[in-house]
């Protein structure tokens, strides 16, 4: 499989070669990470290894997929991206819920929002809904994920709680989940209303967005949870 994913032509299938190791060990990194944290960072940094390990697998099956057929499905990524980013909300509110005491009604709303964000971007996506709509309904659920990480009461908990170390983790891992996945919707809006960009394009850029939100997202959860461990110690 890697010969024929490493061509020196194939970008699409050496990102996908790229992804599925960075995915993979960075699942045992996060993974192996649970024993150097306290006891309040293990959750967080779990469901952080568990959401690199979806994706890892999903990848294997994806790259196969584009090997024998040089397309790729969207069904293949959404199944993906069903688990991962609903995993990667609930990851942020247990990363809050270490540092400070955020009510739990914050859990579901973010969980369901992020679900039917998802939902509606493949519904869009397939056609089972105007595109446009499926859009929209997605942009919305998605700026309420972040209304909540920024404004609600999980930042306000945040801002009365914790360290400046915990502090700089939550803002960054917010950061990912505002400028980081903005690549997706942007994604969305060219591949379903334009008609000039390629597959193998669109596929370099999820893969390349996948290895920032995913891995950089639990590297933080790690950082964060190593230092606070640490300090502990001191």
């Amino acid at each position: 499989m890697f010969v024929k994913l490493l061509d020196a032509q194939d970008f699409a299938g050496g990102s996908f070669a790229m992804i599925t190791i960075a995915m993979l060990g960075a699942t045992v990194l996060l993974l192996a990470g649970t024993g150097w944290v306290s006891r309040r960072w293990k959750l967080a940094l779990a469901l952080a290894g568990v959401v690199t390990l979806i994706s890892g697998l999903d990848y294997i099956g994806t790259a196969n997929v584009w090997i024998e057929t040089g397309q790729m499905t969207i069904i293949h990524r959404y199944v993906g991206w069903a688990l991962t980013m609903p995993l990667q909300v609930v990851t942020l509110y247990f990363y809050a819920r270490a540092v400070a005491h955020v009510p739990v009604g914050i859990f579901w709303r973010t969980l369901v929002a992020a679900i039917m964000m998802v939902l509606a971007r493949y519904m869009g996506e397939a056609n089972l809904m105007h595109p446009a709509l499926g859009f929209l309904i997605a942009l919305a659920l998605w700026l309420y994920i972040l209304g909540e990480a920024y404004f609600g009461a999980m930042s306000e908990t945040m801002a009365a709680s914790g360290s400046d170390t915990a502090h700089r983790g939550y803002f960054w891992l917010r950061l990912i989940m505002t400028i980081g996945w903005a690549v997706y919707p942007l994604c969305y809006f060219i591949a379903t209303f334009s008609r000039n960009v390629g597959p193998a394009d669109l596929i370099v850029t999820y893969n390349l967005a996948d290895l920032v939100n995913e891995i950089a997202f639990g590297l933080i959860i790690l950082a964060v949870g190593m230092r606070e461990s640490a300090a502990l110690k001191d």
